[in-house]
């Protein structure tokens, strides 16, 4: 089977894998981009954006395979995009890995600061911003840009625009969509109050402890615990919400059964879990003991 396992919500299509302490990776392909890279599997080496959310091993260990894949299937060079402290420590990583093959992976490096954009194509952002974990961990979230109508210039024909632009006069006003936000490893904070946060369609939201005597541990690391959660979906009301990067101290099984006592009805149908795979035929088996003669088949 897969490792990837694949989600729809709210038309964003989601692809990854996300074991707390043992691997994250998580892809937005229409996007072009993926949050952190686990071990890079081959489903992301064909991104070229990969935003780090931060440099813990468990989703940062796979950026000098991805950088050399991408380089041996014959894709132009990579971009990890990462809080601008960890730069130095990855190229350092290159190029010791460059000492080890002999011979560099051509690879981009992106430095940023909270709030600072970055282009994606000519319509598509990613915002980084500032999370609470380790002191160079960020969230991103996915924007597009687009241009309507100013209001005062409603009813103009097309000649009257037209016009207007040819003498410079600004016709149009920007707006933004935030599409997909992914939190990274974080505990609850001010990140929660950006309006492009608020408003994205879909969040991709660690929530890494379920049990109750695990509060302290979230603590400690400054993971989301499920106690949390009522505060985080009350403060994004609306978005379509993926957990993702679950300890295997608890089954998945159990983790529903806790997240629907902690939160309203309504937030429950919200949320999906990353790794919940979606079950196999039923009838598979079924219809192949159909086909037996009736002498054969099982009571």
């Amino acid at each position: 089977m897969a490792r990837m396992i694949s989600k729809e919500l709210a038309g964003v299509r989601i692809e990854g894998f996300s074991l707390a302490g043992e691997e994250t990776v998580v892809a937005a392909p229409e996007y072009n981009v993926c949050f952190d890279v686990g071990r890079a599997p081959r489903e992301v080496v064909s991104i070229d954006n990969i935003c780090l959310t931060h440099g813990h091993m468990d989703h940062a260990a796979g950026i000098a395979y991805y950088f050399s894949q991408r380089t041996f299937v014959g894709n132009s060079p990579g971009r990890v995009i990462v809080h601008y402290e960890l730069v130095e420590p990855i190229n350092q990583l290159m190029e010791v890995w460059a000492r080890i093959e002999r011979h560099p992976s051509p690879r981009t490096v992106l430095g940023v600061q909270p709030l600072t954009d970055v282009p994606l194509r000519r319509d598509l952002l990613v915002r980084p911003f500032e999370v609470k974990h380790t002191p160079e961990s960020l969230g991103y979230t996915v924007i597009e840009t687009r241009h309507k109508l100013m209001e005062e210039f409603h009813g103009r024909s097309g000649q009257q625009l037209v016009a207007l632009k040819r003498e410079g006069v600004a016709i149009e006003e920007r707006f933004e969509v935030p599409i997909v936000t992914c939190t990274g490893d974080t505990a609850t904070g001010r990140w929660m109050d950006h309006d492009f946060v608020r408003r994205s369609r879909v969040v991709l939201l660690e929530c890494t402890f379920f049990e109750r005597d695990h509060v302290t541990r979230a603590r400690a690391g400054k993971h989301i615990h499920v106690v949390d959660l009522p505060e985080v979906l009350s403060a994004i009301p609306e978005a379509r919400i993926l957990l993702y990067h679950v300890t295997r101290r608890t089954d998945l099984r159990r983790a529903k059964e806790i997240l629907r006592s902690a939160v309203s009805s309504s937030d429950f149908e919200r949320i999906t879990f990353l790794m919940d795979r979606p079950p196999r035929n039923p009838n598979a088996g079924r219809d192949r003991d159909i086909r037996k003669p009736a002498s054969e088949r099982s009571a």
